[in-house]
């Protein structure tokens, strides 16, 4: 029998209308770190905003990267699990070990084009089957003997969720 293993990615976008505590979090230290950082790379050029800086400062690409460590804490309290996406319990049941942040777009000189990305990549899941909009999971790494039950999510695909990786076993 096919067993199909899939990697999820959450891109979770967050931007000054975000409202949720952790949001918020987020963007407020995400924009202070750009801030400081941008100033630095700009200096001696009118340069204020995160495209300008792409297109006309070497080495600006990495500005998201010297971003991540304002969001490194924040990232911690979710305790490797993926915000906001429940199963049909409402629990949240996803698990993450990487993540990415990234920056989407921002200004030295106005706080309200700032807006960021963190992308969560969940650990190893079987996708079992897809039910209309929703797929059933479970855990890539239960050790399951034959016959025996296998505990198992099912959750609503929703927006700015992928399948990252597919690997399918024979």
């Amino acid at each position: 029998m096919e067993k199909r293993i899939i990697t999820l990615c959450y891109r979770k976008i967050i931007d000054g209308a975000s409202t949720k505590p952790w949001d918020k979090a987020v963007f407020e230290d995400s924009y202070l770190e750009f801030k400081i950082q941008a100033q630095l790379m700009a200096q001696g050029s009118t340069y204020t905003t995160y495209g300008e800086l792409l297109a006309k400062v070497p080495h600006a690409a990495k500005l998201s990267g010297m971003v991540t460590p304002a969001v490194i804490s924040y990232v911690q309290q979710l305790n490797e699990t993926v915000p906001d996406i429940l199963n049909n319990l409402g629990r949240r049941f996803l698990q993450f070990k990487n993540f990415q942040f990234e920056l989407i777009n921002s200004s030295i000189t106005d706080k309200a084009r700032h807006q960021v990305a963190v992308n969560f990549y969940t650990e190893p899941l079987v996708w079992h089957d897809s039910i209309q909009n929703f797929m059933l999971v479970s855990d890539a790494a239960a050790v399951v003997e034959d016959g025996e039950e296998i505990h198992t999510n099912l959750f609503e695909i929703q927006p700015y969720v992928n399948i990252h990786s597919l690997k399918i076993i024979k």
